[in-house]
């Protein structure tokens, strides 16, 4: 019996852990340079919209991992700038039992992909209280965007190591 225990306490032991520990707004920020004439405008807008991640150890197994978002309108007729909106929404996770390349994936997938409807719901409620039409953003595939930057790492390194043989001679 204390043999089956001590196995369960080991196995316990080695099982994968990401926990939630706080979720928080880092930095917000909300301009409307042209208010109130931008209303006088027909509302063609334009949307840009940029997103970025941020990871870094805060201690064993205690991670803050940043989202970072930002959405920038302008009209299509006239190019004034409607609204820019920026949030930095972070959260700090308690993960452990990861191999490297699952604990990149996690802190640039799963991560944000938690983090991500806090921030689209606080960009919601910045743009509607500028007064602006509903700005609802689509979801974001995470997992997608990391296979993607795994590629793209691949594909330079293949590059750098064919310019590395071309220099051996």
């Amino acid at each position: 019996m204390a043999e089956e225990n001590q196995v369960n306490s080991e196995a316990t032991e080695q099982q994968p852990v990401l926990q939630i520990q706080r979720i928080y707004v880092k930095d917000i920020s909300f301009e409307a340079p042209n208010l109130p004439e931008i209303f006088h405008q027909e509302w063609k807008p334009n949307l840009k919209f940029d997103l970025g991640t941020e990871a870094k150890q805060l201690g064993e197994d205690l991670y803050e991992v940043c989202l970072n978002l930002s959405v920038e309108t302008t009209l299509e007729d006239s190019g004034d700038v409607a609204f820019i909106c920026e949030v930095k929404q972070a959260g700090v996770f308690t993960i452990s039992g990861l191999e490297d390349m699952q604990m990149a994936h996690c802190l640039t997938s799963q991560c944000p992909n938690m983090l991500f409807p806090y921030a689209r719901e606080l960009v919601s409620s910045l743009v509607n209280r500028g007064t602006f039409p509903a700005l609802n953003l689509a979801p974001v595939n995470f997992d997608a965007l990391f296979v993607e930057h795994m590629r793209r790492l691949e594909a330079e390194e293949n590059a750098e190591n064919q310019e590395n043989k071309g220099d051996v001679h």
